[in-house]
């Protein structure tokens, strides 16, 4: 009898832990900083936070998917070369390069200029894009 109670707490003491071991901890997502400004409500500030929180920049991640391709900079000018045809873009082109003057007056160029793409799911729900 002893030995049929020390192999069911045996038995319920792996089962427990194969249990704890097999299920998933929650995980803590992060957010695309580009899609998150275009849709966030106001100036507050999205949470959970993406990679900007930490001091890293969002830039490391989109050129190492590919959609920034390249990036050249001088005091008086930027340009950035995008590739909108990555699967995980989420912008198309617009058809042509787009140019503008920041605040601080350096020329902005993007090659090809791109745009919101209407038919990911993020930018189809985003209020701030209807």
């Amino acid at each position: 009898m002893q030995r049929l109670s020390l192999a069911t707490a045996v038995a319920i003491g792996l089962s427990v832990a194969a249990f704890i071991l097999t299920t998933p901890r929650p995980a803590e997502a992060s957010i695309h900083e580009i899609i998150a400004a275009l849709c966030r409500a106001g100036g507050e500030e999205v949470v959970p936070h993406g990679q900007n929180k930490v001091g890293n920049s969002f830039l490391r991640a989109l050129m190492a998917t590919g959609f920034i391709t390249s990036i050249e900079s001088t005091p008086t000018t930027l340009t950035i070369n995008f590739d909108p045809t990555v699967p995980n873009s989420k912008f198309r082109s617009t058809g042509s390069n787009v140019s503008f003057t920041s605040p601080d007056g350096v020329l902005v160029t993007l090659i090809p200029g791109v745009e919101p793409d209407p038919a990911f799911p993020a930018h189809s729900h985003c209020n701030n894009l209807r």
